[in-house]
């Protein structure tokens, strides 16, 4: 021991000669004393020397072997060992003891007491990391492994739940760092030395200082995690406030993370793709979870960045100065994430002091090529009865269900109620009584050394009803194209509605369909819950009748005279219904309006249409004038229209208000609507006068005169120049005007007469020729 110390005095001596200072750290005993490089550069020429006077020759390493493979019970209270056994050639003592709980840990379940009376041993358990350590009451004391002995099988494993799950393995080592069973592997987290704001370190550096740190001859890398064990104890090594580097990083290939050191180097453990959701803005596929074949824990706990859309880790987004995050570090859970979750930082980590920052790096120790065999940790492990799989079951309608389950160990109970009571059954394996309605059951373990079982776990044999379906019909009718809503109703689950009777083609889900149809269409319904259905389809067919096609109507109506309208329409069975509450084919009215009538055929069809007729009084007819000339006869109205006829007999009518030769004499003329009603008259006077005549005594034309005028006795003529002067007055029994005024004779041209039937009569006036 003399020797060892000598060499450590001269090897301070030499460094603090030339100006180099370091940091002496003794660990475990007194046999080795550690050196943490603060300048890498200057220490490189003393790097042999170090490592040939830390690791010394004659160094022994305790062997430690222990026993305790057991069952653990609900509720109990079990030692973690059998037996145990500590074996070191160079001495009989030490400082510390060092037990987790390395797999299965359970921070607000599992606790490790220091049971009974141990003088010269304190115990501290450490919630945060599930280690409980044993060292000497009295500070720099070293205790006698056989009292550690005692005291480790005095250490008891509790569990608060009352449906513990899991196992759990326990490292049991004679040196403080973390010991995994399962791998034979150790760890550390080696903080930054540094103040505020500056405690950071870059992957790099941490990479360097890992890979030259050994740990009693094995390795040092930056920890590769492949396991949730792994990855939980590496977490619980952090002591101060940030993250910690591993050995993770993208930076050969965006979105493709390998482990970059250790045994697992080049080993992919993540992919993610790229995306570029804002302009400018590079993100590893910030809104999925990603693929990944082996472990990841990457935090999915993030807040939302946009949208509402989560925000999950690898991000891969640009920083402030804009670096890439291509390196893997644990986080410290800080309630913004789970414990031991990653997320990717820059090479610098984050500039600014916080959880996420980069003040420590996690080192892993063990699986490297040459790596020496060490012994000074030992595991033990128990198993706890539970059931591990169950397997539920459902059916449609009552009968028989069979449920299933597993276990670890002992044997599984069925019973009937969530506490108290007998089985009703043992085994993998239950079939229940016929049931109508879901059921509960529940299962625990039955294990031959265990006396106070877990909560039962609830199993379910879940009976699913057969829907049955209503509907107001099953055969719906229409007349002619148009829309058509149909209703059905389920007493469980969906209503499903296809136009194929096999199911082939779903046309709409829910409990009505609202469709167009112009032909003959059938559907067909099933009612399905949770796969359980009606059974066949159930037909809802729609017939589409053609409707008769009926012409609405006008007609006229005369004020005096009543009307018969007729639906025009008769087929045996058919029904009418008119406005006027008739139901006859023909009704009688009296005034103008609009009348319908509802026609409607013999069902099946029963289709009915709708007439309308309207009925109209046409205005009667208002004679303004009646024009003559000569036997030509013109009736004109103050209100034409092409509803008036025309007669000057009133027998015969004609559409022509001109009628061409009218008798002589007083004569009638007669207008009335087309529709026989409303008839006006007027009389009028047909002269017939010459239109010339040739006063030259040869007994031709040699007098002027009105044919017929000797009817008239109270007719006057009057007979005018062609400047209006009077020339001569005939009385109705004239010969005539022989063409001479005052016994001359007068030119030959055109004069005008004006004829009188009588003081009341209108005149009538025209022209003729005197000829020479």
């Amino acid at each position: 021991m003399k020797n060892v110390v000598f060499i450590k005095i001269t090897l301070i001596v030499l460094l603090l000669s030339t100006h180099i200072t370091y940091a002496i750290i003794s660990l475990s005993h007194h046999r080795t004393l550690f050196f943490t490089t603060i300048n890498d550069t200057i220490l490189a020429p003393y790097t042999s020397l170090f490592k040939k006077n830390t690791i010394s020759t004659t160094e022994t390493l305790p062997t430690i072997k222990a026993t305790g493979s057991q069952v653990y019970c609900t509720h109990a209270s079990l030692p973690i060992v059998t037996d145990i056994t500590i074996t070191d050639p160079s001495k009989t003592v030490t400082d510390a003891i060092y037990i987790q709980i390395s797999t299965g840990y359970v921070d607000s379940q599992d606790i490790l007491t220091l049971n009974g009376s141990h003088p010269k041993i304190n115990s501290n358990w450490d919630k945060i990391t599930g280690r409980l350590t044993l060292t000497s009451k009295n500070e720099g004391e070293l205790i006698p492994y056989t009292d550690f002995i005692t005291a480790i099988k005095s250490v008891f494993y509790t569990n608060s739940s009352n449906k513990p799950t899991g196992n759990r393995t326990f490292s049991i080592s004679t040196d403080k760092l973390s010991f995994l069973p399962s791998n034979q592997h150790f760890y550390e987290f080696v903080p930054t030395i540094g103040k505020a704001p500056d405690l950071g370190i870059d992957w790099g550096k941490a990479n360097d200082l890992a890979d030259k740190r050994t740990y009693h001859g094995l390795k040092g890398y930056l920890a590769t995690i492949l396991t949730a064990d792994e990855n939980q104890l590496a977490a619980t090594q952090q002591t101060v406030k940030g993250g910690g580097w591993i050995g993770g990083s993208d930076i050969g290939e965006e979105g493709i993370w390998k482990w970059m050191t250790g045994p697992e180097k080049g080993t992919m453990f993540f992919y993610n793709l790229q995306s570029t959701p804002v302009m400018g803005l590079y993100i590893s596929n910030p809104r999925a979870i990603g693929h990944s074949d082996n472990y990841a824990n990457w935090n999915r706990s993030s807040y939302n960045w946009y949208n509402g859309i989560p925000f999950y880790e690898p991000d891969n987004i640009y920083n402030l100065f804009k670096e890439d995050e291509d390196y893997a570090i644990i986080i410290e859970n800080d309630g913004k994430g789970t414990i031991g979750s990653w997320n990717d930082l820059n090479y610098n980590g984050e500039s600014i002091n916080g959880s996420q920052q980069a003040n420590g790096y996690i080192v892993e120790y063990g699986g490297m090529p040459g790596d020496p065999e060490i012994n000074i940790a030992t595991s033990t492990s128990i198993i706890i009865p539970q059931i591990t799989t169950i397997t539920e079951s459902n059916r449609c309608g009552s009968g028989n269900l069979i449920l299933q389950a597993t276990s670890n160990l002992g044997t599984i109970n069925w019973f009937e109620n969530e506490t108290g009571g007998s089985p009703i059954g043992m085994g993998t394996s239950f079939t229940t009584p016929t049931i109508n309605k879901s059921t509960t059951y529940y299962i625990d373990t039955e294990y031959s050394s265990c006396h106070d079982y877990s909560t039962r776990t609830p199993i379910n044999a879940t009976i699913y009803t057969i829907p049955e379906i209503t509907t107001n019909y099953s055969r719906f009718t229409m007349c002619g194209a148009g829309y058509v809503f149909l209703e059905a109703n389920t007493s469980e689950g969906t209503i499903y509605w296809y136009d194929d009777p096999d199911g082939n083609n779903l046309v709409s889900i829910g409990t009505s369909i609202y469709r167009v149809i112009s032909a003959n269409t059938t559907y067909y319904i099933e009612a399905v819950n949770h796969n359980c259905t009606t059974g066949s389809k159930e037909p809802v067919e729609i017939v589409v009748y053609s409707p008769p096609i009926i012409p609405d109507e006008k007609v006229v109506i005369c004020t005096s005279k009543k009307l018969t309208i007729d639906a025009k329409i008769s087929e045996i069975g058919m029904s009418y219904l008119w406005s006027t509450g008739e139901r006859k084919q023909t009704i009688e009215i009296s005034k103008p309006g609009v009348y319908t009538v509802d026609i409607t055929r013999a069902a099946p069809e029963s289709c009915t249409v709708r007439k309308t007729i309207t009925v109209v009084e046409n205005p009667a007819p208002k004679i303004e004038s009646i024009t003559t000339d000569d036997t030509a006869v013109t009736i004109r109205l103050g209100n034409p229209s092409a509803l008036y006829e025309y007669s000057i007999d009133n027998i015969n009518y004609q559409s022509s208000n001109v009628f061409a030769d009218s008798p002589a004499g007083i004569q009638t003329a007669y207008v009335r609507e087309i529709g026989n009603c409303n008839t006006v008259s007027e009389n009028y006077v047909v002269i017939k006068t010459p239109k010339f005549f040739t006063p030259n005594n040869d007994n031709f034309n040699d007098f002027w005169n009105i044919e017929g005028v000797v009817n008239y006795p109270d007719a006057t003529i009057s007979i005018y120049d062609r400047y209006g002067k009077l020339v001569k007055e005939l009385s109705p029994n004239s010969i005539g005007w022989d063409g001479t005024f005052n016994g001359q004779e007068l030119p030959a041209s055109d004069y005008w007469y004006v004829f009188k039937m009588d003081a009341t009569a209108p005149e009538k006036r025209g022209h003729f020729s005197l000829k020479r």
